[in-house]
Order: C-alpha cells, then sequence, then structure tokens
C-alpha cells in the first residue's frame, strides 16, 4: 500500500475477559499493553487477522470484541508505527501500525461500533470466525 493510502477504519480488539459495556462510555478501561506503551494499540483490518493469531490464542480467547473507529475521528492523533511504537513508519506498511496517543481514551465518542468474534477450534479458528464479517472489516 502507498503511504497516501489511508483506511478507512481501525480496530481495537479486546479480550472476551474485559466486555465493553452497552451503552459505552466516554472512555473505556485501558489494557495493562497500553497503559504501560502510552498509547492505544490498533489494527488495520488487514492487520485483525494476524493481530488475532499472534495475541489472541483461541485456547485462551473463545471471544474477542471488535472496535470500529473511523479512522478520521481519530487520525489527528494516530501515528504508525512498529508494534512497540518505537519506529515511524509508512500508512498501511508492513509491520507498521496505527497507534492512538489522545491521553489513553477509547470510547462512544471515537467507537462506531462493536462486533464480537467467536472462534473455533482448531488452528483456523480466527480465520473462520472473521467469515462472515468480510463487509464490515473493511479498510
Amino acid at each position: 500500500m502507498s503511504s497516501d493510502k489511508t483506511p478507512t477504519y481501525i480496530y481495537k480488539l479486546v479480550p472476551h475477559t474485559s466486555p465493553p459495556p452497552t451503552p459505552l462510555p466516554l472512555a473505556l478501561p485501558v489494557s495493562p499493553l497500553d497503559q504501560n506503551d502510552k498509547f492505544i494499540h490498533l489494527s488495520t483490518s488487514i492487520q485483525v487477522p494476524r493481530t488475532l493469531r499472534v495475541y489472541f490464542k483461541t485456547s485462551e480467547n473463545p471471544s474477542v470484541y471488535v472496535l470500529r473507529i473511523p479512522y478520521e475521528r481519530v487520525a489527528k492523533d494516530i501515528r504508525w508505527e512498529d508494534p512497540r511504537g518505537q519506529s515511524p513508519g509508512e500508512v498501511g506498511a508492513e509491520g507498521i501500525f496505527p497507534h492512538l496517543y489522545n491521553g489513553l481514551k477509547v470510547g462512544r465518542e471515537e467507537v462506531e461500533s462493536v462486533k464480537v468474534l467467536e472462534s473455533r477450534e482448531g488452528e483456523n479458528g480466527w480465520e473462520e470466525a472473521l467469515k462472515g464479517v468480510e463487509d464490515w472489516l473493511v479498510y
């Protein structure tokens, strides 16, 4: 992808152990990882499958909440960086993720919608879970 190809949406993955309340508050609780790194880890739709495989093992995460955030709502506070937030990169480049630097706030003003993905048994559990949300999980 070229550096001028900004996404329409970016996504926050939340483990089943931290379900977002309905209605969403102004700010959801922050994960220990986000708190430690001082930014909110996000993924593009293209990165979601790999993020699920690497950080959300199906044996430990029978489901995951996926929060869809219109990019334009947070664009001014996004930095495109490696997973640790140490090396900047181009929008959409391999291994470069959107990180939100807005005081660790994601809630009803940022999130447009939420889906629950149910993992399936086996090695391709998340790939199976992603079937049927292709129209919602868009770049």
